[in-house]
């Protein structure tokens, strides 16, 4: 939640009335690097965001942007940091007020935006069975003649012009005095309809531009696996390689800049934001050195020594060559992606995928078809998209919007990198734990032969994009419930996990009928090989099962993170995947000679109990105290 402003020292002593609440109350690392930063600005540099300047900003908010970071891997993970936010911009603000109104309407505080007008029973019922109002006999509210708000003509002024007018000016005093005497009162509450339409509106956009970046991938996987069946397995193994070695350790580290640029944008010294992402990008830059190395010359030889087939380990060791060639382009863009969002301007990486990802479609199909250049066009494609992205987005904030936080190139940020690198490796260890935890599984299965890996990687591709929308979906219901909690409203904050879980079994059970069902079919999207899709059809029933799992064990994550619980979700889940899944997939594949099926039922196992574990400390939890916990964070903010 964001949190009204309070004055702090500035960098030569004075007091800053616009220093923001988040750059006093997070990370004790992440104010440790920032003060030494100020202290080196100079009060020319100090630029508050406009709207810290509002001294009658509210202590919180009914709206907070719902924060994720599309992944370009496999498997997202959460960030393993709190939901930390800048300073909402005044569009936020605005759509903060906005969402007070709802649901003071809902609750009968204010009345309707239009009268009460005679409908048809079919809109009577559509109405009661959707309308997201609170029922009258809940909502605390009792019919008094003397109460004004309750003995207003309905009809009066209601829609009109005049309407309009009297609450541009009465409104925003008018909404904030009645959602606090509503708060300190208890009457608000929320329905389930008011919360599956939040929920759904907050995770459109997240769901889209997940699905992009993960389509920068999973092109050249449909494109490779029309060659051949080795080739799509060596894909799958590349990937893995790329993702333990590379993307998931870099992407951990970024994750501090969710924090650090955050805090950097509070504190007024905006230009502070840009000097956080260059130190990152110069310290990733550094430590893709000695990965350029691993896999120029030594990927293919370890990769041979693992894998049965050396077909596969030599394409593999291609594709990671190749990909050397799209690392800076990786690393720009994560900086690049916190750079714009620790600023509010969330869309900019949605505009620029919208872009890139049908591009990368068109290339990888120009290079691997068209101009026939096989196997190794997939990789090509890859990297001159990955490269195109930081080039967009610098286009972006050059031309439309973020470059007040561009102080320009500084030697500074070849300094101050020791705090940063022990505020990043918690995320780092977490992100690589994770992935790693399902990447193995590659590994796993390409001791089975050539063609269990290519049905490996049709498998855990069909997971993967399956998975791309229940996490976004969690993203949203931890933003919602991070609100609520907020905002008091525990009871309402309830409601929104019921419909959390709800929607997220909802999502598991349509994933296990559409596995279930298509089994024959998906595998067709990937291959025509008979053999892999022999495999890949008694491989789905088990994964349609883990699905289920997947995505209620999703939602809980999310849950978790909205009451500020999120380190109970890594360790639960480390241990759930290394210390029973992993033992349990090695036995039945290897020891009953399960293979594949053995693989992914010792994952549903895992994911059932991640579920069950979270779910239950979400029932046992008394939300009253994460309430509490926010409010006490919201008043030493």
């Amino acid at each position: 939640m964001s949190r009204a402003p309070n004055g702090s020292s500035g960098p030569s002593g004075l007091e800053h009335p616009a220093f923001s609440s988040s750059f006093r109350s997070g990370s004790p690392l992440a104010e440790q690097v920032l003060a030494q930063d100020i202290a080196a600005c100079s009060d020319d540099d100090f630029d508050p965001a406009d709207d810290l300047l509002d001294p009658d900003q509210p202590h919180h908010f009914m709206y907070r942007r719902p924060s994720g970071v599309a992944y370009g891997a496999a498997r997202p993970a959460f960030n393993p940091s709190g939901l930390e936010e800048p300073i909402l911009t005044p569009l936020e603000r605005k759509q903060s007020r906005d969402a007070e109104r709802s649901l003071l309407r809902d609750n009968h505080v204010l009345p309707p935006k239009h009268a009460n007008k005679s409908q048809s029973l079919p809109a009577r019922m559509y109405r009661k069975m959707f309308s997201t109002k609170v029922p009258v006999e809940e909502s605390g509210d009792e019919t008094d003649e003397d109460e004004p708000l309750l003995s207003r003509d309905p009809d009066r002024d209601y829609g009109t012009q005049a309407r309009r007018q009297r609450s541009a000016v009465e409104g925003e005093e008018d909404v904030d005095e009645q959602w606090e005497e509503a708060i300190t009162s208890g009457r608000i509450r929320t329905t389930w309809q008011r919360e599956v339409k939040t929920v759904l509106s907050y995770c459109g956009p997240l769901i889209v531009t997940f699905f992009l970046q993960y389509s920068i991938n999973v092109a050249g996987i449909f494109a490779v696996g029309r060659i051949g069946t080795i080739e799509l397995g060596a894909i799958s193994l590349a990937n893995m390689s790329q993702a333990i070695s590379c993307l998931a350790p870099f992407q951990g580290l970024a994750t501090s800049l969710d924090t650090l640029c955050a805090q950097a944008y509070g504190s007024g010294h905006k230009h502070l934001v840009g000097l956080q992402c260059q130190r990152m990008a110069c310290f990733l830059l550094t430590l893709s050195v000695p990965v350029i190395i691993l896999w120029l010359f030594g990927a293919e030889p370890i990769l041979q020594r693992m894998v049965p087939n050396p077909e596969s380990a030599r394409l593999a060791g291609l594709y990671l060559r190749v990909m050397i060639f799209a690392i800076p382009g990786v690393i720009l863009f994560e900086c690049g992606k916190r750079f714009t969002q620790a600023q509010g301007l969330f869309q900019a990486t949605t505009y620029v995928l919208l872009f890139a990802a049908p591009f990368n479609v068109f290339l990888t199909w120009l290079l691997v078809w068209k101009l026939e250049y096989g196997f190794v066009g997939a990789p090509m494609a890859v990297a001159i998209t990955e490269n195109i992205l930081p080039v967009l987005l610098f286009c972006y904030v050059r031309f439309v919007n973020g470059r007040e936080c561009w102080g320009g190139f500084s030697k500074r940020a070849l300094t101050n990198w020791w705090v940063m690198i022990k505020l990043a490796l918690p995320g780092m260890i977490m992100v690589e734990a994770e992935w790693l935890a399902f990447e193995i599984l590659t590994l796993l299965a390409s001791r089975f032969g050539s063609d269990y890996l290519a049905a490996q990687s049709v498998v855990s591709t069909i997971a993967s994009i399956s998975y791309q929308i229940p996490f976004p979906m969690s993203i949203a219901a931890s933003t919602r419930v991070a609100n609520l909690i907020g905002a008091g409203l525990v009871d309402a904050a309830r409601v929104t996990g019921k419909v959390t879980f709800v929607i997220h079994c909802i999502l598991g059970l349509l994933n296990f009928t559409l596995y279930s069902s298509l089994r024959f079919h998906l595998p067709l999207l990937f291959t025509d090989d008979e053999t892999v899709i022999s495999i890949v059809a008694s491989i789905l029933p088990v994964v349609a099962v883990m699905q289920v799992f997947d995505c209620t064990s999703a939602g809980a994550h999310g849950l978790l993170r909205g009451i500020g619980k999120q380190s109970i979700g890594g360790p639960v889940n480390l241990i759930s995947y290394y210390a029973i899944s992993l033992p349990i997939s090695l036995s039945l594949a290897f020891g009953l000679g399960w293979k594949l099926q053995g693989l992914w039922a010792g994952v549903s196992v895992g994911l059932f109990l991640v579920t069950t574990i979270e779910y239950t400390y979400l029932l046992k939890t008394d939300w009253n105290t994460a309430a509490r916990e926010a409010a006490a964070r919201n008043a030493a903010g």
